[in-house]
C-alpha cells in the first residue's frame, strides 16, 4: 500500500506476475525431471540438459523458412556496445534486492556475471531471506551453483553468514533431491566448502584462545568451550545434510 492508504495495483500486478512465473517454472522443470526419469537417461549430464532445456519449444515450419538471418561482419564491435549497455542495465536492476524466486532467477542469470558478484548477492540476502525466497522449492541446478560460488569466495569474516545460508537452504523443500542431483564437480565444491569452514573454525578458536583459555576465568572458559562445541555440532549436522563424508 502507498502512504495515503491507497492500494498500489502496479506493485501487486508485478508481484502476481512474478509469482505466476515462478510457479510455471517450477511445474515445467518438475515435469521435465519426471520425463527424464521415465526416459532412463544414461547420465546426470543428460538429465540436467533435459531439465535446463524445459523452457524451449520446438520450432514450427513458419519459424524455419521465409526469414533471413542478418550476419554481423564486426561482432567484436557489437559485443563492446552491448557490454556497455549491459553494465547500465545491471546497475539499474540491482538497485533493489530480489524479493521473489522469479526476481532472483532474473538477477542471478542475467545481471550477475562473476562469481564474486553472485557471492555478494548471497551475503546481502543472508540465510533468512534466501530461505523465504526458496521456501516452495529451490530451482534445479541452483544449489550446486550456490555451493560452488560459496566455496570459491568464502573468507574468514563471512564464516557465520555462510553457515546461516547453508542452514536456510537445507530447510527448503526437496532439498534432499537437489543434493542427490549435484554433479561430481558440485559435490567436490561442497566438500571443499566444508573443509574451509572446518579450517576457519579451528583457526578462529586457536587465534582467539591460543592457550586454551587457561589464563581466563573459569566461567568464560566454560562459555567458550560450549560455543566451540555448538559450532562444531552445526557444521557436522550440515555435512550430513549435504552428504559430505
Amino acid at each position: 500500500m502507498e502512504a495515503d492508504g491507497a492500494i498500489d495495483f502496479g506493485a501487486l500486478e508485478k508481484e502476481l506476475r512474478a509469482a505466476v512465473a515462478a510457479d510455471e517454472k517450477y511445474e515445467r522443470e518438475n515435469s521435465a525431471k519426471f520425463r527424464a526419469v521415465h526416459q532412463k537417461v544414461a547420465s546426470y549430464e543428460e538429465f540436467r540438459d533435459i531439465v535446463l532445456a524445459s523452457h524451449l519449444k520446438p520450432l514450427e515450419k513458419k519459424d524455419k523458412v521465409g526469414k533471413k538471418r542478418n550476419l554481423l561482419w564486426n561482432p567484436c564491435a557489437t559485443h563492446a556496445k552491448g557490454e556497455q549497455a549491459s553494465n547500465v542495465e545491471i546497475a539499474q536492476e540491482l538497485d533493489q534486492l530480489p524479493g521473489t524466486s522469479a526476481e532472483f532467477y532474473r538477477d542471478w542469470r542475467r545481471c550477475l556475471k562473476s562469481g564474486k558478484e553472485k557471492y555478494q548477492l548471497l551475503l546481502k540476502l543472508e540465510g533468512k531471506a534466501l530461505g523465504r525466497i526458496f521456501q516452495a522449492d529451490l530451482g534445479f541446478g541452483l544449489l550446486g551453483e550456490f555451493l560452488t560460488v560459496l566455496a570459491e569466495n568464502i573468507c574468514h569474516e563471512d564464516r557465520d553468514a555462510v553457515l546461516q545460508i547453508l542452514q536456510s537452504l537445507s530447510s527448503t523443500k526437496r532439498f534432499g533431491l537437489n543434493v542427490d542431483l549435484l554433479s561430481e564437480s558440485e559435490k567436490e565444491s561442497s566438500k571443499d566448502l566444508f573443509r574451509k569452514l572446518q579450517s576457519m573454525s579451528r583457526s578462529y578458536w586457536t587465534a582467539d584462545h591460543p592457550n586454551g583459555g587457561k589464563a581466563e576465568g573459569e566461567d568464560h572458559l566454560t562459555s567458550t568451550s560450549l560455543q566451540k562445541e555448538a559450532e562444531e555440532k552445526i557444521v557436522m549436522e550440515l555435512m550430513k545434510c549435504y552428504q559430505v563424508g
